[in-house]
């Protein structure tokens, strides 16, 4: 396995972090919310640290969770069962505003709240509009506050998770560093908690399923992720040529360590070349609840040839999307449906269904109308 550990002593060690001019940090909801709701606790903490960092010149976009546990507090409610979306949706409306005055304490500029969904990342000109957003923010000197808006999301619908979030935040605004803060100090090859042998590992060149498997569950009552979801989300970040940082935001070392571009925790390394910026959102977009399946041939002439997509082609259409929706393309083999590429769709399942095995020229008899003689054009369409 390819990364670097330590076996002198159960304690990470500085290391220097990789050149960065844009930062996206996100902040865990135990860092954030004690008993009493919203606490400074250890924001004092992290927000000086990144208005120092912003000071001299850097750009920082936080991802900040805590809006459900400061509205609970705020409203002196119980955390909702898991089924009860709506009040959950209620406590993060309420939370939210004390998200907010809290990370504005921390700077003497405006701070600016962005709620994203999942269709604000899987709609293409949605996508392009929140990256113009986030652009025009950091040209005024703004700090964006990003989180997802729980306030209407669905869990059907639902990116999961703010590490996840923190990573798609990166790819959409072509940021150089990931930060991730938890409570822990990094990722370790076994559960330090359970485990005083266990051995840190300070940088990971690649989230392999040995590596994931050393992840373990949440950790804070607080949170919905745990460094499971961390690992995942620097593996998305990594595609797009993106290091992520994980590192313990309640440590005074660690966080004093990132003000001076140095990292007390575990680095996973971004890949050596950065994909185009449509073919980095085509891999990393939330999918439609659908799937396009392909025979062999038009499997091998996508994956081989660069080939568009074609009606004649596709065998099968599951679930259902609209034109536009990001969708996944799969072809079926002893093992199940096993996905080769996903892509833009140009039309949508209904549609598809009545253009199963035809030619092109054929599209506009069947439906009465045409966007085009492909089902995905091969500049909409990226491998898996």
């Amino acid at each position: 396995m390819s990364m670097t550990t330590s076996t002198s002593r159960a304690t990470f060690r500085e290391q220097r972090l990789p050149a960065w001019q844009r930062v996206v940090v996100k902040i865990g909801s135990s860092l954030l919310t004690g008993p009493g709701g919203v606490s400074t606790r250890h924001a004092l903490r992290i927000g000086h640290a990144l208005a120092g960092l912003i000071d001299s010149g850097r750009e920082v976009l936080i991802v900040s969770s805590g809006a459900v546990a400061a509205g609970r507090a705020l409203l002196q409610a119980r955390m909702p069962e898991a089924g009860a979306l709506p009040a959950r949706q209620a406590l993060a409306a309420v939370g939210q505003t004390g998200v907010v005055a809290l990370w504005q304490r921390f700077f003497d500029r405006p701070v600016a709240q962005v709620l994203l969904t999942h269709d604000d990342l899987r709609n293409r000109r949605r996508y392009l509009n929140a990256r113009s957003t986030l652009r025009a923010l950091l040209a005024l000197g703004a700090v964006p506050i990003i989180n997802e808006n729980d306030t209407v999301s669905v869990d059907e619908l639902k990116l999961g998770d703010n590490d996840t979030l923190a990573a798609h935040v990166a790819m959409v605004i072509g940021a150089d560093l990931v930060v991730l803060l938890t409570d822990i100090d990094g990722l370790y090859d076994a559960d330090p908690r359970r485990n005083p042998k266990a051995r840190p590992l300070h940088r990971v060149a690649r989230v392999t399923p040995a590596v994931r498997a050393m992840a373990g569950a949440a950790g804070s009552a607080v949170g919905t992720g745990g460094m499971a979801t961390k690992l995942d989300a620097a593996a998305r970040a990594a595609d797009a040529g993106i290091p992520t940082a994980i590192l313990n935001g309640t440590s005074a070392r660690s966080i004093d360590a990132f003000a001076r571009d140095r990292l007390v925790g575990t680095l996973v390394a971004g890949s050596r070349s950065r994909p185009g910026a449509r073919k980095t959102w085509l891999k990393n977009a939330p999918l439609a609840a659908g799937r396009v399946c392909v025979d062999a041939g038009a499997a091998r002439a996508l994956a081989e040839r660069g080939a568009s997509l074609l009606p004649r082609g596709v065998v099968d259409v599951s679930g259902e999307f609209v034109r536009g929706d990001v969708v996944e393309i799969g072809v079926t083999g002893r093992g199940g449906v096993r996905a080769v590429a996903r892509g833009v769709a140009q039309y949508g399942a209904s549609e598809i269904r009545k253009l199963i095995g035809a030619r092109s020229e054929e599209i506009g008899t069947r439906l009465g109308f045409t966007y085009g003689p492909e089902i995905v054009h091969r500049d909409d369409l990226a491998l898996a």
